[in-house]
C-alpha cells in the first residue's frame, strides 16, 4: 500500500507540473526594425497589439539575433547555438535543396516535443527543402508554410492589392501543409499564416502546445491589401505607405494569436516571445525604420543586430517590464527548457526567466558574437568590436539585385585590402557615432581575444560558401558585406 500511496503521490506532482507547463508562441517577424514598434518609440507605424503584448510582458531593449541575415538568424534561434558552431552561416541564395541546417541539431521543435508538447510551424522554414532537412523532419508534428524562403504575397493584378517594387520577379506562393502537399492561397499572405495559427492554437487549447509562428512580413517583396493600405494613406510615398500597411498585418497577426489564447483561458500562462529575425533592410527606400540604431539588415552594426523583442507570460513575469541587460535569440532554448520542466542546459542558450523577473539582478552574457564570412563582431556590457573587410570594389560592380557576382565557389574569409576596426560604447553611444578603437588599444585587444576564444570553437568549414554580398559605408569608408 505505501508503494501505491508513493506512486500515487508521484502522478499527482507529474500532473500538476504538466498542468504548470506553459503554452508556448514564437512570432517571428522578417525584417522588422526595431524603430518600426510603437513601444521602441517607433512613430509612423501604428503597433498596438505588440505595444499591448509588451505592457504585458518584458521589453528587453538589448536583444539581439545571432546574424543579420535570415536564414542563419533562423538556425540561431531553432538550435539554441550559434550557427557557426553547426555550419550554418550563410544565406543558402537558392541553394535550399542543395542542403541544409545540419541534422545532427537538436531542434526547439525536438526538444519541445520530448518535453510532452505538440509543435507546430507555420510560415517560412529556410533551413533546407529537401526530406531530411523538412521541418516534419526537425520535430514539428505539423507545418504550414513555406520550406524555402522566397515568396510573393498575393496576386499583384487581385483588385485593391498595392506593390512596390518589382513583386512578380518573385515565386508564387508555394504553400505545403505537412510534408508534401501543396495547398493554393489565392488570399493575402499574412492573413492566412494567421489563420491557421489561430486554427491551431483552438485545436491544441488542451494539451501544451508549442507554435512557432515564421512570419514573412515585412520582408520584400513589399506587398499589401487595402484592408490595412487604407490605414495609411495619408502617406504618399509608395513605399512608406506599403511597408506601414505590412507592418499592420503583421501587428493585427500578434493580436489575432493574444485574443485566440484569450478566448481558450491560456492568456495569462502562455508564455510569448516576439522579435525579428534581423534589423530592417536598408534597400526598401528609407521605409523602415532601425531608429536610434546605426545600420541595417547585413551589418553588424546594431541596426541589423538588436531587434523588436519582447516577452509576456503574465503568471511568471512582471507586466510593463523593461530589461537593459543583452540577450540573444539563442536564449530561447533554455528558456523553454526550464519553462517545460527541463532542466538541460544549451552551449550558448540561458534560462532568461530569472534575468527577467528580478531573481537574478546580473547579466546573462558576458559577451556576445557574431561572424559572416571575413566579417566579425563581438560586444561585452560596454563596448562593442566590428572588424569589416576593406574592399577593391565600387558601386558600379553591383548587380541589378544591388550585389556583388560571386567568384567561382563562393566569397573566400581572406582580407585582401585589410579590415576596418570599429569600437562602439553603447552605454553611452547606442548610435555607434564614435570610433574610439584608435585611443582604445586594449580594448580591441581584449575583444579580439575573446572573440578568437569563441571562433576557435566554431566549426572549420561552413555547410554552403557565402555566395551573397553587397558594398556598405562607414565612417567615410567603403566594405564589403558577406551574407
Amino acid at each position: 500500500m505505501a508503494g501505491r500511496g508513493v506512486l500515487a503521490v508521484a502522478m499527482v506532482v507529474a500532473a500538476a507540473a504538466a498542468a504548470a507547463r506553459p503554452n508556448v508562441v514564437v512570432i517571428l517577424a522578417d525584417d522588422l526594425g526595431y524603430g518600426d514598434v510603437g513601444a521602441n518609440g517607433g512613430t509612423m507605424i501604428a503597433t498596438p497589439h505588440i505595444d499591448a503584448l509588451a505592457a504585458r510582458g518584458v521589453r528587453l531593449t538589448q536583444g539581439y539575433v545571432s546574424h543579420p541575415v535570415c536564414s542563419p538568424s533562423r538556425a540561431g534561434l531553432i538550435t539554441g547555438r550559434y550557427q557557426q558552431r553547426h555550419g550554418w552561416e550563410f544565406n543558402p541564395a537558392g541553394r535550399d535543396r542543395a542542403a541544409g541546417m545540419s541534422t545532427e541539431e537538436q531542434t526547439l521543435a525536438d526538444v519541445m516535443r520530448a518535453a510532452g508538447y505538440r509543435t507546430g510551424l507555420i510560415g517560412k522554414w529556410h533551413l533546407g527543402s529537401e526530406p531530411e532537412h523538412h521541418p516534419v523532419n526537425r520535430g514539428f508534428d505539423e507545418f504550414f508554410g513555406m520550406v524555402e524562403g522566397g515568396s510573393i504575397y498575393i496576386d499583384a493584378d487581385v483588385p485593391g492589392v498595392e506593390s512596390w517594387g518589382s513583386p512578380r520577379i518573385g515565386r508564387p506562393n508555394k504553400i505545403i501543409r505537412g510534408l508534401e502537399e501543396e495547398v493554393v492561397v489565392q488570399e493575402y499572405l499574412t492573413d492566412r499564416f494567421t489563420d491557421e495559427a489561430v486554427d491551431f492554437i483552438e485545436r491544441h487549447a488542451r494539451s501544451p502546445f508549442f507554435l512557432f509562428l515564421s512570419h514573412k512580413t515585412p520582408h520584400t517583396p513589399l506587398q499589401a491589401t487595402a484592408k490595412y493600405l487604407d490605414r495609411y494613406r495619408h502617406l504618399d510615398d509608395d513605399a512608406a505607405r506599403v511597408y506601414a500597411a505590412m507592418v499592420a498585418s503583421l501587428d493585427d497577426s500578434v493580436g489575432a494569436v493574444v485574443a485566440a489564447l484569450e478566448r481558450e483561458g491560456l492568456r495569462d500562462d502562455s508564455l510569448i516571445v516576439f522579435l525579428s529575425d534581423n534589423g530592417c533592410a536598408g534597400y526598401v527606400a528609407n521605409a523602415c525604420s532601425n531608429a536610434p540604431l546605426r545600420g541595417f539588415k547585413r551589418h553588424f552594426h546594431e541596426g541589423g543586430i538588436r531587434v523588436p523583442f519582447i516577452v509576456s507570460w503574465p503568471n511568471a513575469l512582471p507586466e510593463g517590464g523593461v530589461f537593459r541587460h543583452m540577450a540573444v535569440s539563442l536564449d530561447l532554448m533554455d528558456t523553454f527548457l526550464a519553462a517545460a520542466g527541463r532542466g538541460e542546459a544549451s552551449d550558448d542558450s540561458v534560462d532568461l526567466k530569472p534575468y527577467l523577473d528580478g531573481t537574478d539582478l546580473g547579466a546573462p552574457h558576458d559577451y556576445l558574437y557574431w561572424r559572416s564570412g571575413p566579417n566579425w563582431a563581438v560586444r561585452d556590457q560596454r563596448w562593442k568590436l566590428i572588424r569589416y573587410n576593406r574592399t577593391g570594389f565600387a558601386r558600379q560592380d553591383l548587380d541589378r539585385s544591388g550585389r556583388l557576382i560571386p567568384p567561382d565557389g563562393g566569397w573566400p574569409n581572406d582580407s585582401p585590402h585589410g579590415q576596418v576596426t570599429l569600437l562602439y560604447d553603447l552605454a553611452n553611444d547606442p548610435s555607434e557615432s564614435i570610433n574610439y578603437a584608435a585611443g582604445r588599444p586594449e580594448l580591441v585587444e581584449r575583444l579580439t581575444k575573446a572573440w578568437e576564444r569563441w571562433n576557435g570553437e566554431n566549426a572549420p568549414e561552413p555547410i554552403l560558401p557565402a555566395y551573397r554580398s553587397t558594398l556598405g559605408e562607414t565612417h567615410g569608408e567603403t566594405v564589403q558585406l558577406v551574407f
